[in-house]
């Protein structure tokens, strides 16, 4: 085995262990995270290769870097304990809730929650750290398309232990707690959306393989025979588990997802692949029928009105739509506006606002306005052009981007998913091997 499959390996291995510990998405998770990614990042740095691919990478997105460091000690300033004075002209509203619990004198944070904070901070520098690693040993064509292959292999597992203890009442298994969704998958991880959007991302990297293992970018010598069949199996299994999710959102996605990649394959390409035109009509047909089982056939087109229904559903563990949830997280970041309510804060920001209820919310059920509210104005700018190099390369814009996008979007007004660490790394890595048919 050569050094750079071993080193995919321990990539891949450190992306398992993250799937499987709920997302990462505990304080606990985020540092075991860390931990596991900067010892593979130290132990590639002794390899002259890598270190050249990452002085590139360092040179062609200075730009980007830079604005993404300046990102991360702007959360650092959220953290850091300021005089109340000084406290007043950053954070008023801050410095209002302490006056009200006459706290009139000392030190405070512009973050509501600093140890949340301090969590979040290692998680974003753990996700600058696998952009570092990525462009460091996925160099090549192969390499990307083992990493789609992997995904695929990773998402159908899940699928496959998730269906069966679905099937078996969604009993605990050891650290894992079944509390609110005792009727649909969600496997190793708490939140059936979340795990739905995990299945979707393995989705689009197996379509992605399964759509391309012809063409000449790979290796001719290879026989792709067992792989292509393989590759079949893992969307069997991956669209199981997401249809049985019964995440609205999640289903609404992959029918989407489904919909533009016939649309390009019989369409845009003149249906050139048949046999993947009909491995997408085969996805189709077994989520109605699947779905239709369970559920009869009158409710296979109402579960894609996530729009209608979705929104005034309550939340599982908050008793409260996720409407109001939303529309509550908008009125409070007017309060936060320039500089936010810190990374990690909203759950104590939802805590001080209904102190003498049952109600609770630990995200905003919509992620662009979690964002905008933890970072304000000016961590958000920061934030987005964090992503300078990577929009204005032209490279980057093909199909998989436009569904990438219509993703993303999505998930930004309508859920929380992309606050969860295992997201955030399967979205940005699967952005950042866009190529195709060039080398990184």
């Amino acid at each position: 085995m050569t050094k750079n499959k071993k080193i995919h390996y321990l990539f891949f291995l450190c992306i398992s262990l993250c799937s499987i510990i709920n997302a990462g998405n505990s304080n606990l998770y985020i540092q075991i995270n860390f931990i596991l990614v900067s010892s593979i990042f130290l132990y590639t740095l002794s390899d002259k290769n890598y270190v050249s691919h990452l002085k590139f990478f360092f040179i062609k997105s200075k730009i980007s870097i830079f604005f993404f460091l300046l990102f991360i000690s702007y959360l650092i300033f959220q953290i850091i304990p300021l005089p109340l004075e000084i406290l007043k002209i950053f954070s008023s509203e801050k410095y209002f809730l302490l006056n009200q619990m006459n706290y009139t004198k000392g030190y405070s944070t512009i973050n509501l929650s600093p140890s949340n904070g301090y969590f979040q901070i290692i998680n974003y520098f753990s996700i600058f750290i696998f952009i570092l690693l990525i462009k460091m040993i996925f160099y090549k064509q192969d390499h990307i398309y083992r990493f789609y292959y992997f995904l695929a292999f990773l998402g159908a597992m899940h699928s496959i232990f998730a269906v069966l203890l679905y099937l078996n009442g969604n009993p605990n298994f050891f650290f894992i707690e079944k509390l609110f969704y005792k009727n649909a998958s969600t496997g190793f991880m708490v939140n059936r959306t979340v795990f739905s959007i995990f299945l979707l991302i393995c989705l689009i990297s197996a379509l992605e393989y399964l759509k391309n293992v012809d063409l000449r970018i790979f290796n001719k010598k290879r026989d792709n025979f067992f792989n292509k069949i393989y590759i079949r199996i893992f969307i069997l299994f991956i669209t199981i588990g997401i249809i049985t999710t019964f995440s609205r959102l999640g289903n609404f996605l992959m029918i989407l997802t489904i919909s533009l990649y016939f649309a390009e394959s019989c369409i845009i390409k003149k249906n050139s692949n048949k046999t993947f035109s009909l491995i997408l009509v085969f996805i189709i047909t077994l989520d109605v029928l699947v779905f239709g089982y369970f559920f009869g056939g009158e409710k296979i087109l109402s579960r894609y009105l996530f729009l209608s229904e979705e929104l005034n559903v309550e939340t599982y563990s908050s008793g409260i739509t996720r409407l109001k949830i939303i529309l509550f997280s908008l009125s409070k970041t007017n309060n936060f506006l320039l500089f936010g309510y810190g990374a990690g804060g909203y759950e104590n920001l939802f805590k001080l606002n209904y102190l003498n209820t049952s109600l609770y919310a630990n995200h905003a059920h919509s992620d662009i306005v979690e964002f905008f509210g933890e970072f304000g104005i000016v961590g958000f700018i920061l934030f987005v052009l964090s992503f300078y190099n990577f929009i204005i390369n032209k490279k980057n814009y093909n199909f998989k981007l436009i569904v990438l996008i219509l993703i993303i979007f999505t998930i930004l007004i309508f859920d929380f998913s992309l606050h969860i660490p295992l997201i955030q790394i399967c979205m940005i890595s699967i952005l950042l091997t866009n190529l195709l048919n060039k080398k990184i």
